[in-house]
């Protein structure tokens, strides 16, 4: 099947427009810059579906990272891939697609198989949170897992990255650190936008690859086909509005401003149509909806912006894109709606905006040119530094002098984009480097990343309802349907009144803690008390609501704790060495389908997985698995179906089983390397080793750390064809300079760093962690 009816066969359009096909034909691109409506999503998940599966094209990576500015409508994103494959039919069909919207559930979910073509899609707080080694809304245990995969053999694609704001120049910089250390597979960077700037990647690391960078545009022969043509001539007749925000109309927003523009959208709006309002805050948004919901009209109210539940948002999703009918449909939203959303007016309103952002919502007003006699944008004036918020004034004064000037919003008379980003903090090589130790400090908390994903007063954090009336609420961890994102504003507007409360999972103690509105911070995932509100079903979060939330039921039971051990804890007891020989096994076949090459550190992920479980024969381990299970208490266990906890707070048996490979294994070149996979598999001891804050202390003075004592001798054990001796634990390799047993843990991970990078180190460590979960998967079938 050639491309063009590849294409067609997917989204059953009779034709393809020229760029579609070359997309899908040639190399690809850094930047495809094609005026809105035209097929863009389409474009680049077909090109690479073909690209995959037809040509088998080993330039093309086998995971797409469709990364949006917004989380509003990732699943229209994601209805649209599914409806194409389906289309398709065949192998193609059974691409999986997975949604990272945070939430314990999707831990696994899309890691299992590494050597599987994938499509991955969220928003640049899930995705580059993920890439910065921070993942939002998950355990940190799993940061290293999302890393890895998300930087080998993975396809970024930022879609309308004039939204993107600090995340842009994070994206350029991932792209340049890609370049400069080395990634399994073919790993590249795709942006897209209908209002694209070159010089908004032109970044510190970036900017020496940005002189030869590609942007696929629309020839000139394409922009005259009628079809485009049609879309860049539809008349879109441009005039100001009457509600204006200003110093004055601030004062009482919903009285004079927002009162003003419900009066002008009710008169306007037309039947059996859409009349979209684009406000730049949620607050106003929200304000606006509450002020038509008064009014009680016939006309179908919606409202979309990016603080709601995911359960509420998928009935969202489903109302917005069937055909208004009767009364016709009035769409509240925020920017939001920019990024991917394939909706038309008739009737539009928006807020002054950045003239890139101020395109791309003309691009929802009679958007295919279908409304012939013209469609009418009304612009609304913001005449006051603090109400141009999230966007600086000075990019709504440019705007603003571009419309005085203009009366229709035509795609073809449209001025290009020159304005500038707005300056944001840079990722550099060092701050990437350092968030490769996912280790919290010794305060428990960890390095702030939101300043590298957005810009201040979008959503950062997450919350979620549960009904418990006890301040120490034992509540298991969310599912990503109940999780609703907050902006750090809010949730301390929600927080300050009547001294609210709301809890934070802490892995080390085991518990909810309750935090303040004082010590909340991007990143984190609050449970809140049902009964104390702050969220409404066709609002979405707003603080002030005192009306009790209608918590969703949890899907999942998984806790995020440092000592729990659920995958040992299993319903069919396992062997010991049976699992070590087992998770070699494994590791050997995931090799040879990831088709690796024969090397000294492929040789290294086999070896790791081989020694990975040794630390289990440790008698602090073996007691666990042992104990009320009537198991043979002269054999060595890996999996039980006990319940109960370590003897000693915090033990790690990986420690003990890299301590071991220390003392017995053979010393290779890749020793070390060898160490850190064994160490790493569950990604609680990594790059450094030191004793938890609380952890009580061994007998004598000996040395202590994660529940290893000094001394601690583990049983002799066969692994493969090898037989350790009973091996005495040494831990001078947590003590900083040289030893006895050589250089510190420390300087053994920062060389393993500098040699191998931080893309290939993740992913070696992957591979270990990912044969582990699959023998243990099949173990227990």
């Amino acid at each position: 099947m050639d491309y063009n009816d590849f294409f067609k066969q997917a989204t059953k359009f009779e034709t393809t427009y020229p760029y579609q096909e070359t997309l899908g034909s040639r190399p690809w691109p850094d930047f495809l810059e094609i005026p809105t409506g035209l097929g863009k999503t389409a474009a680049v998940v077909l090109a690479w579906l073909y690209k995959r599966t037809v040509l088998q094209d080993s330039n093309t990576p086998r995971r797409l990272v469709y990364c949006l500015p917004m989380r509003v409508l990732a699943e229209q994103t994601e209805a649209n891939i599914r409806c194409w494959l389906d289309n398709l039919g065949g192998d193609t069909a059974n691409i999986p697609i997975h949604l990272l919207m945070g939430g314990e559930q999707d831990l696994k979910s899309w890691t299992l198989h590494p050597e599987q073509n994938a499509i991955l899609i969220g928003t640049q707080d899930m995705l580059l949170s993920r890439a910065l080694m921070r993942g939002y809304g998950m355990s940190r245990y799993q940061w290293p897992v999302h890393f890895a995969l998300l930087h080998n053999d993975a396809l970024w694609v930022f879609d309308e990255v004039q939204l993107m704001g600090a995340g842009l120049g994070t994206s350029a910089q991932l792209e340049a650190f890609r370049r400069q250390f080395k990634t399994h597979g073919n790993t590249r960077t795709l942006w897209v936008s209908a209002t694209l700037n070159r010089q908004w990647l032109n970044t510190v690391d970036f900017a020496e690859h940005l002189v030869n960078a590609d942007t696929l545009q629309l020839a000139e022969q394409e922009k005259q086909l009628p079809a485009v043509q049609k879309r860049f001539q539809a008349i879109k007749r441009l005039q100001q509005g009457k509600a204006a925000l200003n110093a004055e109309s601030k004062k009482n927003v919903c009285k004079t401003y927002l009162a003003a523009l419900v009066d002008q959208i009710l008169e306007t709006h037309q039947p059996e149509s859409n009349t979209l309002v684009i406000l730049n805050s949620v607050e106003r948004a929200q304000g606006l909806m509450q002020l038509l919901q008064k009014q009680k009209t016939a006309i179908e109210l919606l409202l979309v912006h990016a603080r709601f539940r995911a359960a509420e948002r998928r009935q969202l999703n489903f109302a917005i894109q069937n055909k208004p009918e009767g009364a016709g449909r009035i769409i509240v939203a925020t920017q939001a709606v920019e990024a991917g959303v394939d909706i038309s007016s008739r009737i539009l309103f928006t807020e002054l905006a950045p003239w890139a952002s101020l395109v791309q919502r003309f691009g929802r007003c009679n958007r295919a040119g279908e409304y012939e006699q013209g469609a009418d944008i009304f612009w609304l004036d913001i005449d006051d530094d603090k109400s141009a918020l999230p966007y600086a004034y000075r990019d709504i004064e440019q705007s603003r002098d571009i419309l005085r000037n203009l009366t229709n919003a035509a795609p073809s008379g449209l001025p290009p984009v020159e304005s500038e980003q707005a300056i944001s903090p840079i990722l550099r090589r060092k701050d990437f480097l350092d968030l490769f130790n996912t280790d919290a400090d010794l305060t428990g908390f960890d390095s702030d990343i939101s300043l590298f994903i957005r810009d201040e007063g979008l959503p950062q954090l997450r919350v979620f309802w549960r009904d418990f009336q006890d301040s120490k609420p034992e509540q298991t961890q969310p599912g990503h349907t109940e999780l609703c994102p907050v902006s750090i504003s809010q949730i301390k507007a929600y927080l300050g009144k009547d001294k609210q409360k709301a809890y934070v999972w802490d892995g080390l103690s085991e518990n909810w803690k309750a935090v303040n509105k004082d010590s909340v911070y991007p990143g984190m995932t609050l449970l809140l008390r049902c009964e104390n509100g702050g969220y409404d079903a066709t609002l979405g979060f707003i603080a002030d609501s005192k009306t009790a939330v209608e918590p969703l039921l949890p899907v999942d039971d998984v806790a995020d704790s440092y000592q729990g051990d659920a995958d040992s804890r299993k319903t069919r007891p396992i062997l010991l060495e049976e699992h070590l020989v087992h998770v070699a096994e494994v590791a050997q076949s995931l090799i040879q389908n990831l088709k690796l090459d024969s090397d000294e550190n492929t040789a290294a992920i086999g070896t790791a997985a081989a020694w990975h479980d040794v630390g289990k024969s440790h008698p602090v381990f073996q007691e666990t698995m042992i104990k009320n299970t009537g198991l043979d208490d002269k054999q060595l266990w890996a999996k039980s179906s006990s319940q109960g906890f370590h003897s000693r707070r915090y033990f790690r048996h990986e420690l003990a089983s890299m301590l071991a490979w220390l003392a017995q294994g053979e010393k290779l070149p890749s020793h070390d390397l060898i160490a850190y996979l064994i160490a790493a598999h569950h990604g609680k001891v990594r790059m450094s080793l030191r004793a938890m804050p609380d952890e009580p202390p061994a007998k004598q003075g000996r040395r202590f750390a994660r529940g290893v004592h000094e001394g601690d001798c583990l049983p002799p054990l066969q692994v493969g064809s090898v037989v350790l001796p009973e091996t005495a634990l040494q831990l001078d390799v947590m003590e900083l300079g040289e030893s006895a047993m050589g250089a510190s843990w420390t300087t053994r991970t920062q060389r393993l760093l500098v040699e191998h990078g931080p893309f290939l180190l993740s992913w070696y460590e992957t591979l270990v962690r990912i044969a582990d979960w699959r023998a243990s998967d099949q173990e227990q079938k």
